[in-house]
């Protein structure tokens, strides 16, 4: 980590207030770290919207198991992607209703692409791609 440098911003007034309002609301102690961590997650948005570079992923997927052959083609996709699926977990909501969580490390490009290839299975019913980082870049 570098050093610690300060500096200045102008800002709107209400802007400011519904900044204070929110990094209250978020339990930050002060702006400065507000701050920090509102850049910190552009820098890892923009890592990961490259594309080149090692990003971290996770999907969750809802979708009802007795949906015809729907478990067998994700499991058979997931195997088909173990390299790049780390993780994966299997809760049982209901009688029929599954949630999977997987988590994707590879290329940023690589992991969204497989993302939106599961979502968009037919029979899923849900399903979200969070991307991040690997953390080696952040201070």
């Amino acid at each position: 980590m570098g050093s610690v440098e300060r500096i200045g911003i102008s800002i709107d007034s209400g802007l400011r207030e519904r900044f204070d309002s929110f990094i209250a609301r978020r339990g930050y102690t002060n702006r400065s770290e507000a701050v920090r961590d509102l850049i910190r997650d552009k820098l890892v948005e923009e890592e990961w919207t490259g594309g080149k570079k090692e990003a971290m992923g996770a999907l969750t997927l809802v979708y009802d198991h007795t949906s015809r052959e729907l478990a067998q083609r994700l499991t058979e996709a997931q195997h088909k992607n173990h390299a790049t699926i780390v993780s994966a977990l299997h809760v049982h909501i209901d009688e029929h209703n599954c949630l999977e969580v997987l988590i994707l490390r590879g290329r940023g490009d690589e992991i969204k692409s497989l993302g939106d290839r599961l979502i968009s299975t037919r029979g899923v019913k849900h399903g979200k791609l969070t991307l991040t980082t690997t953390g080696k870049e952040l201070t």
